[in-house]
C-alpha cells in the first residue's frame, strides 16, 4: 500500500488563531431546513458579521448561482462573493483548515465531512469545499483519513490541539474509531504533538459537542471556558469536568494550564415562531418551541485587531463583554446580535474559518 504523506512529514502546522491573517472565509444561508424565513433573518446576520470582520480582514463569501445576486446587494462592496455551491453554511466545519509550512507556504486539511453524523442531507456539495477553497488559493491539498469538523478542533499553535470526546470518537462520525487513531490523525494532520481530551460538550449541543461552544485557547498555556454557576443547569457539571480535566492536563511545551472562565449566557430557548418559520419537510429537523438554544461565547472569531463575538440581548452579554476585553486588551471587541444563528445550530465561529498570512 503506497505511503500517503501527511502534513506533519511535509513540514506543515496549523496556526492558531490569533495569528495574523490573510483573510477569512464564509459561506452565504438559504437552507430553509435549517434557516428560518428563507433565511432571510440568517443572511441579515451574516452579513453584519462579514461587515464587521472586513474593518479587519479580508473577507470572501461563498455564495450559490442561486443567491449570488441577492449577496452581492447585501453585502459592502470590500466582502469578496465568489460562487460556489454548498449544503449550507458552516465554514469552520466544511472549509478547510489551513496550515503554514517552514518556509511560509500555504497548505490546508479538507477533512472528509458527513454532516455531523448524517444530520441534515445532502452533504456531498459542502464535502466538496474545503477542496475548491484550496484550489482557488492554489494550496496544496491533504485529505484526511476520518472524518472530523473544523469546529471539533482548537490549536494553540505550539503543538498542542483541544478536543471532545463526545464528539470526534462518536460513532456516527467514525465506525469504531480508536482514541489512538483519532489522536495519530489529529498530530499527523495539524502537525502537533499533543493531544489535551475534555469528555463532553455543551449540552444539547447538535454537533455532539464541538469544543468551539466549550472552550478555546486565547494564548499558549491559557485557555477560556464557558463556565455555570447553576448547580441546576446540565452545563454546570459539563464545565467542572472539563476544568478538572484542563487543570490536570499539560500542553505541548509541558506547561500547566491557566484557565480563564466566561459565563453561560442566560438560558435561551426556541420560541413559537421560531420553530414554526423552519421548513423541515426536506430533512424532518423540526425544531420544537421550548427547546433550549446551546448558547456560547466561546464561539467567537479572533480577526486581525478584534473580536468579533456573540451577542444575545441577554443579561450576561456585558458580563461577557468585560471578560473578553480584559483577556484580548490589544483588540476591539465588537459584539454582534447572533440570535439568528444561533437558531441554526451554531455561531459566529462556526460559520468563519480562518486564512493564515503566508510569507
Amino acid at each position: 500500500m503506497e505511503h500517503v504523506i501527511t502534513p506533519r512529514e511535509a513540514g506543515f502546522s496549523m496556526p492558531a488563531e490569533w495569528a495574523p491573517h490573510a483573510g477569512c472565509w464564509m459561506i452565504w444561508p438559504e437552507r430553509p431546513d435549517n434557516w428560518r424565513l428563507g433565511a432571510k433573518p440568517a443572511q441579515k446576520a451574516f452579513t453584519a458579521i462579514a461587515t464587521a470582520i472586513s474593518r479587519f480582514e479580508p473577507v470572501t463569501m461563498l455564495v450559490s448561482t442561486a443567491q449570488y445576486e441577492n449577496a452581492r446587494a447585501a453585502l459592502p462592496p470590500q466582502v469578496r462573493v465568489v460562487e460556489m455551491s454548498s449544503n449550507d453554511a458552516w465554514a469552520r466545519d466544511v472549509g478547510c483548515s489551513f496550515l503554514l509550512g517552514k518556509n511560509g507556504d500555504l497548505a490546508g486539511v479538507d477533512w472528509p465531512f458527513k454532516s455531523w453524523g448524517g444530520l441534515y442531507f445532502p452533504w456531498d456539495k459542502d464535502d466538496a469545499i474545503a477542496g475548491k477553497m484550496l484550489e482557488m488559493e492554489r494550496a496544496r491539498r491533504f485529505r484526511a483519513p476520518l472524518v472530523i469538523e473544523g469546529g471539533a478542533i482548537h490549536v494553540d499553535g505550539e503543538g498542542t490541539v483541544l478536543v471532545v470526546e463526545q464528539c470526534v470518537l462518536n460513532e456516527n462520525r467514525n465506525l469504531d474509531v480508536r482514541r489512538q487513531d483519532m489522536e495519530r490523525m489529529l498530530k499527523d494532520y495539524l502537525g502537533a504533538s499533543h493531544v489535551i481530551w475534555l469528555e463532553n460538550g455543551v449540552p444539547r449541543d447538535e454537533t455532539d459537542g464541538h469544543v468551539d461552544n466549550l472552550a478555546c485557547f486565547i494564548k499558549p498555556g491559557v485557555v477560556l471556558l464557558t463556565w455555570c454557576d447553576d448547580p441546576a443547569d446540565p452545563h454546570y457539571q459539563v464545565s467542572r469536568d472539563a476544568q478538572a480535566r484542563l487543570q490536570g492536563a499539560r500542553d505541548a511545551k509541558g506547561r500547566e494550564l491557566v484557565i480563564e472562565h466566561i459565563p453561560m449566557p442566560t438560558p435561551m430557548f426556541y420560541t413559537q415562531e421560531e420553530a414554526e418559520g423552519i421548513d423541515a419537510t426536506a430533512s424532518g429537523m423540526n425544531r420544537k418551541a421550548g427547546e433550549r438554544l446551546a448558547a456560547s461565547y466561546v464561539n467567537f472569531y479572533i480577526a486581525n485587531g478584534a473580536i468579533i463575538a456573540p451577542a444575545f440581548g441577554v443579561e450576561t452579554d456585558e458580563p461577557a463583554r468585560k471578560v473578553l476585553a480584559r483577556l484580548f486588551p490589544e483588540r476591539e471587541i465588537v459584539m454582534l446580535p447572533a440570535r439568528e444563528i444561533l437558531l441554526g445550530g451554531g455561531n459566529i465561529h462556526c460559520i468563519t474559518q480562518q486564512q493564515p498570512k503566508n510569507t
